[in-house]
């Protein structure tokens, strides 16, 4: 199975290198890719801007625009259903074998 590593920086500098699993049928790991990063950057942006937001809002309302783009697929519903699910299993079980690495901040 192919991977996609990612490593993603917070905004306190720690460090989470993951490698997700792709699904066998992804069409561009490239393409996943720069959506990734692109969703990411722009909630972050988000959150900077609307300040405090609870971790439970933000997968929350990640989990809500997941189920608007499964019911914008073009095959039945319990398919998409299937498909989100297997997704994010795969997505989350990777992160979970991930580890955040906290790097000592120091100035030069």
């Amino acid at each position: 199975m192919s991977q996609l590593p990612y490593r993603a920086i917070t905004d306190s500098g720690a460090v989470l290198d993951v490698n997700f699993p792709l699904h066998g049928q992804t069409a561009s790991p490239m393409r996943v890719q720069q959506l990734l990063g692109a969703l990411l950057e722009a909630l972050t942006r988000e959150i900077r801007v609307l300040g405090t937001t609870s971790n439970g809002d933000v997968l929350q309302a990640l989990a809500m625009a997941l189920a608007v783009r499964a019911g914008m697929v073009e095959q039945a519903p319990s398919a998409a259903l299937s498909l989100s699910r297997e997704l994010v299993e795969t997505a989350v079980g990777a992160v979970s074998r991930s580890a955040l690495l906290q790097l000592p901040a120091g100035h030069a």
